[in-house]
């Protein structure tokens, strides 16, 4: 079985989720997400507890979300996780200069990050600092030769968030999927040109 992470900063600690960071991180979810239920976020924490028990038995990558912590004080204020992506990336210049013949509108998966804080702790490099964290994390540990991040046109804060962690921005060429808009990517550092 593959250990359980917890990752510690300067600030925070990114430790797994337990059923009882509910309370505290509904409003969170609801703020960054999107209005939900209780009982269908308590389901989701349920289901996210078990999920990291399962995936290391399996030796998959530590899929799922991560609860944020201040340090200092234990207050959760938010989450970061590492998610299977799926999107037609050979739209993308970064991919297509990789693989120029690839056909452009099949899918395929990339390793993902996301990141959600609490409105009252944005812009002060929470998100940043979490996603740094596990970007380090998922490059020693997992030996992944790129991370992406995905997020709408208009979210100038995760772009913003994208930038501060080194991410190459693109955007998508094409109108559709209209889901498939913003897309960061972050090479292992052995694999950079840019000195990043």
């Amino acid at each position: 079985m593959l250990p359980i992470f917890t990752l510690t900063t300067p600030r925070l600690t990114i430790r797994p989720f337990v059923v009882e960071d509910l309370d505290a991180y509904h409003p969170i979810a609801n703020a960054g997400f999107g209005e939900e239920p209780l009982a269908e976020r308590r389901e989701w924490i349920e289901w996210v507890t078990r999920n990291y028990a399962g995936l290391a038995r399996l030796y998959q990558p530590p899929y799922g979300d991560r609860a944020i912590t201040l340090t200092a004080t234990g207050e959760l204020i938010g989450s970061v996780g590492i998610v299977p992506s799926m999107g037609p990336f050979d739209k993308l210049p970064y991919f297509r200069e990789r693989q120029p013949d690839a056909p452009a509108d099949l899918f395929r998966p990339e390793v993902g990050l996301f990141w959600v804080i609490s409105p009252a702790h944005q812009r002060q490099g929470y998100a940043a600092e979490a996603a740094t964290a596990v970007v380090n994390y998922l490059f020693t540990e997992w030996h992944l030769n790129r991370i992406i991040a995905t997020t709408e046109y208009d979210n100038e804060a995760s772009i913003s968030v994208m930038r501060r962690i080194g991410m190459r921005i693109e955007r998508n060429p094409d109108p559709t999927p209209e889901w498939f808009q913003v897309v960061g990517i972050l090479e292992h550092p052995s694999l950079r040109t840019d000195n990043r």
